[in-house]
């Protein structure tokens, strides 16, 4: 009696998340960089660096999708880690750091810290 396994099923890749990592790496150079962050229970981080520096992130479910996606892309490649020559091109764009802050980036007056009086 022999034992068949079956290949896995290539992974499935959203097209939505394929425009939209294509459309941004149309808008920052023609080809991108990507880091695979995982974030835990949430899923990967795609930490997408466009040829001009530029930052942009997607979240997928795991680490085969995020891998599948970089394949599906002719003009990402993936990078091992953050390495000193992709890190010495981000650029980050003036609105990031509000981005990135949510509301603390709003307010007029920060509170003391907990540990001041």
């Amino acid at each position: 009696m022999s034992v068949e396994t079956a290949a896995p099923a290539p992974v499935k890749v959203s097209s939505s998340l394929v425009d939209s990592v294509k459309g941004f790496i149309a808008e920052h150079g023609g080809t991108a960089t990507a880091v695979l962050q995982p974030i835990g229970r949430i899923g990967v981080r795609v930490t997408l660096v466009g040829a001009d520096g530029i930052l942009g992130d997607r979240v997928v479910d795991d680490l085969p999708t995020a891998k599948r996606l970089v394949e599906v892309i002719d003009t990402l490649t993936e990078a091992d880690e953050w390495e000193r020559e992709l890190t010495s091109i981000v650029t980050p764009r003036k609105s990031h750091w509000a981005q990135m802050a949510g509301w603390v980036a709003r307010q007029t007056r920060f509170p003391k810290a907990r540990n001041e009086k």
